[in-house]
């Protein structure tokens, strides 16, 4: 059996993600997903990280039918939950290219490409231009002529 491990924060889950967790398990016969915990992403994003609590994340990622486990961590790196679980391949984006990469001395290391314009950062960024620009309203309808708002 040939075990796959890949791991993230899985903030806002989009299809950069899912097409990244399915290229994962397609390399192997079961998939397991380490998440950062809500704190651990505070850590490493910033006080106002996560959008999406712990809880909510780890159910969306359990629905994916390529996702086979989900196990959170609260570490800023997955090394010891690598070391516990010894997979056979870790599995991060091409953006990790050239870094070093938690568990790599473990697991052989493979990357799948990332998909262009599909990041979280890149989606709030987009969110906020949106808001500022008056375009997108606080309660999430768009302003599209006088009295015409749809919500998005």
């Amino acid at each position: 059996m040939i075990r796959v491990f890949t791991n993230g924060c899985f903030d806002i889950i989009h299809s950069g993600h899912v097409y990244a967790l399915r290229a994962a398990r397609e390399m192997g016969d079961e998939l397991t997903v380490g998440i950062n915990t809500d704190d651990s992403v505070r850590r490493l994003k910033g006080a106002g990280r996560p959008f999406v609590s712990l809880a909510d994340r780890i159910a969306v990622l359990r629905e994916l039918r390529m996702v086979d486990h989900v196990i959170p961590f609260d570490t800023d790196t997955p090394q010891r939950l690598v070391e516990v679980l010894r997979p056979n391949i870790i599995v991060k984006g091409s953006d990790w290219k050239g870094k070093p990469v938690a568990g790599e001395d473990v697991a052989k290391l493979e990357l799948v490409p990332v998909l262009p314009g599909f990041s979280t950062t890149e989606m709030v960024r987009n969110i906020i231009s949106l808001y500022k620009s008056g375009i997108l309203n606080e309660d999430g309808t768009t302003n599209r002529g006088h009295h015409d708002t749809t919500r998005i």
